[in-house]
């Protein structure tokens, strides 16, 4: 017998996976039943509850009577909940998604009796590099991890520090990660033997002396009646993973150190097919999450009436809920992508709604006519709009200045001319809607009535006057007011609003101030803005030349191979056959400047159906892609603004193959050894090689949230993207699609164990329109270059119509809150209590500052929960706030 063991009996609870929540759900309400008499029956017996909230919250739901029994083992020490709400993808969710994850659970446990004081992320498939300093700024002194750690920690605890620094204990999950104990109790006769193997497998990684850690518990697993005497029996102690994690000194001299992320394959599959599979969920969440961080907070804070805090709390709720491990990965079954997905589509329309009231409120001081434009970053922004107008007239800012625009199409005039029973006709209008618009006018000439209608319209209508003059009419027609579609140059002030509207033409009037760089238009495959010059080749993919004379090649090819993996783990076929060359190519015009120029580039592809034989052998990997081919045709409209250094694409194509990746790739104009990756508050800087040594093939495919820079040329992104780096360093390849059919298969060329059951997933194989928005941004400098080209292209300015009197006076444009600084990020402005809370980060290897300006006297420090710090000096509106590299920093503003 030993005392060197403590066991901490748990359990790993997947929400959702390969069930949908609902039916797990009816399961974790039967096992929570089950520790909560166990607990109470046994008052020796110590249970953790995994780490997240949304365990105790599911199960409350169901057993809301249960919440007392609950708490009293929380605040008794024997049951530890929390910190996380959930057990989230670290890498497949925003920075601030993981911030408000962690606030959420922290505080909900607080009220149960307080949270488990260790950052506990058992199961990720890898960790980000600024999670140290997360969990630091939320007042949590250890980490505790399985998945990722590199071959060069050989210990069970090691410091793991931040890009900034900040260190913390981390408790590491060697031998069997979070069931590493799992089987210590199996068969009753064998106790003391399975301890002693345990024991000595273990002292490999902790050393001679100190308690060994045994986590006794698996997937959904409920705990062992009688467990208490059994591990008194082997001389061990029970407690919960608080117990044994803070027993030791947060101290970090000493340890192992690992600086930044955890993505190595040398203890444990990492799994990073998921950043891949289900493109379509990833889209749907980085819109979700943009909307609600950078649309809907921030203007609620700055220009709302009362705060809309329930609609943002059920936006952030649906948010951390789909950032879930199992859940915006899309590992799990098809019902289960489907919940989540619906999640994700509720969080983007509440931040819709909210940023839709902000800006109607606004929207009524602009008169009718003009149309109200909106800032959503902090730095003042001088960009093209498209714009939706009535008439011809031109266009005015606030100044009365007149505004650069460029006409893009008209709306159709006549929209009905057909010979009909005016009593029909009739039948059509509702109050003064007809055909989507609102009746200005009508009148009757000989046979024909003549509908005039409107966007808006103030003239009352009657119709009883109208029956009274349909005496030999046989024909009616519905005329709209001239509309257009414009492309116009409008300066917006940091995180504030300004407008435009349509006056008379005047001959004499100063003519608008057209951009430093326009865009001209060859005529035939050629777009030029002064900063970048783009040539569709002859092979359908783009040359892209710099304002610095940087340039690369062939930028935008299409290759699609096959893929016979899963939802986890990218799989070729052994004989692989990949696609490269168009069958055709076209190229069209759309529209050619001086603010706007784009080309549509349609390239016929004949792609493999499917991988061969594998919709009838799933257990055997497939030797080749079928013979059988579909035609393809993909879509890339390729367009060029007025002031940008980067070109937008938009490919677009119907997916009709199963079993196959399809890559965008782009040649770099410098061989590179290493790329440049924005996420979760961090750029991390990575090799052409993954780290081997579990099993799984090392495949250096990497996750970029915001963008990827390497050679000389940025890919702007609009939601997480997996890219690597090929040819030695010299392509750089962006995946646009994973189209696969099982959830995980037993047998997959590059992963020699399943990850989970063998589930079919048809829905995986994403058939249907896919489309993908990027950016290529060529340089000729360091990867801080692409920060305010990446702010500019995921943050269009927002336009609503005013919606104020004809008459009423052009407000003045009106700024909200200004941050700049090298490096320096915004993140999140919300509302607390009496002040507005402001968080950015310092994506700068250097120190630098953040200037606040906008309305406050008084700032303070607060840490991640807003719990409120040191004051802050304010001088004539100003902060200055010093940042060190790679710092995240919270601070509230209030007058």
């Amino acid at each position: 017998m030993t005392t060197e063991i403590v066991v901490v009996p748990h359990t790993h609870w997947d929400r959702e996976w390969y069930e949908p929540f609902q039916r797990f759900r009816l399961r974790l309400v039967a096992l929570l039943d089950e520790v909560l008499d166990t607990m109470e029956r046994e008052p020796r017996y110590h249970f953790t509850l995994d780490g997240q909230l949304a365990c105790v919250d599911d199960y409350l739901e169901v057993r809301p009577e249960n919440r007392d029994r609950v708490a009293a083992l929380v605040e008794s020490g024997r049951l530890a909940v929390g910190p996380w709400q959930i057990l989230l993808d670290e890498f497949l969710c925003s920075g601030e998604n993981i911030v408000r994850n962690l606030e959420l659970g922290m505080d909900r446990a607080d009220k149960l009796g307080g949270a488990m004081p260790v950052g506990y992320l058992p199961d990720m498939f890898g960790h980000t590099a600024q999670m140290p300093q997360i969990l630091r700024l939320a007042g949590l002194l250890h980490a505790c991890v399985y998945r990722g750690v590199p071959s060069s920690v050989v210990t069970d605890a090691f410091a793991w520090a931040a890009p900034d620094g900040t260190a913390i204990r981390t408790q590491y999950l060697p031998a069997g990660g979070y069931g590493n104990g799992a089987h210590l109790f199996e068969d009753a006769g064998r106790l003391a033997e399975r301890a002693e193997t345990f024991t000595r497998t273990m002292r490999e990684w902790h050393g001679p002396d100190g308690p060994l850690l045994a986590m006794y518990g698996t997937d959904h697993s409920a705990p062992v009646r009688g467990l208490p005497e059994m591990v008194a029996g082997l001389g061990a102690r029970m407690d919960t993973l608080t117990g044994y994690v803070t027993a030791h000194s947060a101290d970090v001299d000493g340890l192992p150190r690992v600086t930044g992320e955890l993505r190595s394959h040398a203890r444990a599959n990492i799994l990073p097919g998921v950043i891949s599979v289900r493109a379509h969920v990833k889209q749907a969440m980085g819109r979700a999450e943009r909307m609600v961080e950078r649309y809907a907070e921030p203007l609620a804070t700055l220009w709302g009436a009362d705060w809309p805090g329930r609609f943002l709390d059920m936006a952030w709720w649906r948010l951390v809920d789909a950032s879930g491990h199992d859940s915006v990965t899309g590992c799990g079954v098809d019902d289960t992508a489907q919940q989540v997905a619906a999640r994700i589509a509720e969080a983007e329309q509440l931040g819709q709604a909210v940023r839709d009231m902000v800006t109607a409120r606004l929207a009524a001081a602009v008169p009718s006519g003009g149309m109200l434009v909106v800032n959503p970053t902090p730095a003042t922004r001088r960009s093209v709009v498209i714009l939706d107008v009535a008439g011809t007239d031109p266009l005015v800012d606030p100044s009365g200045a007149r505004v650069a625009t460029q006409p893009l199409e008209h709306a159709p005039i006549l929209l009905l001319d057909e010979r009909m029973d005016p009593a029909t006709a009739l039948t059509f209008i509702h109050g003064t809607e007809l055909y989507g618009q609102h009746i200005t006018s009508w009148a009757v000439q000989g046979e024909t009535l003549t509908f005039t209608v409107a966007r808006e319209s103030t003239v009352p209508f009657n119709v009883a006057e109208l029956r009274g003059a349909l005496d030999g009419v046989s024909r009616v027609r519905i005329e709209a007011e001239p509309r257009r579609t414009v492309a116009a140059l409008v300066e917006a002030p940091p995180l504030g609003h300004t407008s435009v509207r349509p006056v008379p033409f005047d001959a004499a009037a100063e003519a608008p101030e057209m951009p430093e760089s326009p865009v001209t238009f060859d005529g035939g495959r050629v777009l030029d803005n002064g900063l970048l010059r783009v040539e569709v080749a002859l092979d359908g993919t783009l040359t892209l030349t710099g304002a610095d004379g940087t340039t690369l090649t062939g930028a935008g090819r299409i290759v699609d191979g096959g893929d016979v993996g899963d939802t986890y783990n990218y799989a070729p076929p052994v004989n692989d056959l990949f696609i490269t060359l168009p069958e055709a190519i076209e190229v069209e015009p759309v529209c050619s400047g001086p603010l706007v120029a784009a080309l549509d580039v349609r390239r016929t592809y004949r792609w493999p159906a499917a991988g061969d034989g594998v919709e009838f052998t799933p257990e055997l990997p497939a030797k080749s892609r079928t013979a059988e081919m579909e035609r393809i045709v993909v879509d890339t409209r390729v367009e060029l603004r007025a002031g940008e250094p980067f070109v937008r694409l938009r490919v677009a194509f119907d997916n009709r193959c199963v079993d196959h990746r399809v890559r965008l790739h782009v040649p770099l104009p410098a061989k590179a050894s290493v790329s440049h990756a924005e996420g979760q508050f961090a750029v991390v800087t990575r090799g052409l090689t993954a780290e081997a040594g579990c099993g799984e093939t090392p495949l250096p495919t990497f996750p970029a949230s915001s963008w990827v820079a390497a050679g000389g040329v940025a890919a702007l992104l609009e939601h997480v993207t997996e890219y690597e780096l090929v040819e030695g360093g010299s392509e750089l390849a962006l995946t646009l699609l994973r189209s696969v059919g099982y959830l995980s298969r037993n047998r997959n060329a590059l992963r020699p164990e399943p990850a989970g059951p063998q589930l079919p997933t048809p829905a995986a194989q994403s058939r249907g329109l896919r489309s993908v928005n990027l950016a290529l941004m060529p340089y000729d400098g360091t990867w801080q270059d692409v920060l305010p080209a990446a702010e500019t292209f995921r943050h269009d300015l927002v336009v609503t119509p005013g919606t104020g009197a004809a008459g009423l006076a052009q407000p003045d444009p009106a700024p909200g809150l200004s941050v700049t600084g090298d490096g320096v990020v915004m993140t999140s402005l919300r509302s607390r209590d009496e002040w507005r809370e402001l968080r950015v980060v310092a994506l700068t290897p250097t120190a630098t500052e953040a200037l606040v300006e906008g309305g406050f006297t008084q700032a303070r420090r607060a840490d991640l929960r807003g719990r409120p710090g040191d004051p802050l000096q304010v001088e004539d509106g100003i902060l200055r706030l010093p940042l060190r590299p790679w710092e995240i920093a919270t601070v509230q503003l209030t007058t």
